[in-house]
């Protein structure tokens, strides 16, 4: 089923409704650990949760609804992760030089992606069952700009920031998600690392972009 984006029914503008909402999310997640996200039911989801299952439908339509939100906070926590460590990347030195500095901030993500590494193979599998093409579109834009606040201190000329740093998730996320769905217990990481980074210096390279 196709959905066009997520569609919780209540903000958990409250802390408690926060809490309830993860509940469910974290619920779900380990639940995927055990069968497949078509396989899982919404009692078994709430029961795990240890909330009703009137609560769920207080947030959620339906199943597909929590999928697509679980989906969205997992790629917006990789995101702002990526955006602290580059921050604390820039404290730390102030002449590092873009190639070393990107180098280092697409080591973070892929040792962050390791270390969730049955989740993310779920999420991009699930990303392609659930999300519709305008949620797809949205989620990928918020990690473009994702790589252009990381990418700004380098790059002055702002059509060149735009180009850049679309190659960039182009490269991590292609690399990464196909990777993934083709071999979700994936495990030579440092070639997987060599490659992306080789991949980003040809083009930079043809570009004339200084890497």
């Amino acid at each position: 089923m196709k959905i066009s984006a997520v569609q919780a029914r209540r903000k958990p503008r409250q802390s408690r409704a926060k809490l309830t909402q993860e509940a469910l999310q974290e619920s779900f997640v380990r639940l995927l650990h055990e069968r497949a996200a078509q396989e899982i039911t919404i009692r078994e989801i709430t029961d795990l949760a240890g909330v009703g299952l009137g609560t769920f439908y207080e947030y959620f339509s339906k199943k597909e609804d929590l999928i697509a939100l679980t989906i969205h906070r997992q790629v917006k926590n990789n995101a702002e992760d990526l955006k602290t460590y580059a921050q604390s990347l820039i404290k730390l030195s102030s002449d590092l030089a873009l190639g070393d500095y990107l180098k280092q901030v697409i080591h973070f993500q892929l040792e962050q992606i390791q270390a969730q590494q049955f989740l993310w193979a779920q999420t991009f599998l699930l990303e392609r069952q659930i999300s519709n093409i305008e949620s797809y579109r949205k989620s990928y834009e918020m990690m473009v700009q994702m790589w252009q606040s990381i990418l700004a201190r380098f790059v002055q000329d702002t059509e060149q920031l735009k180009r850049m740093s679309l190659n960039v998730q182009r490269v991590c996320y292609g690399f990464v998600s196909q990777t993934l769905l083709v071999e979700p217990e994936f495990g030579e990481w440092d070639e997987l690392e060599m490659d992306i980074i080789q991949t980003l210096i040809n083009i930079f390279f043809k570009k004339n972009v200084r890497f």
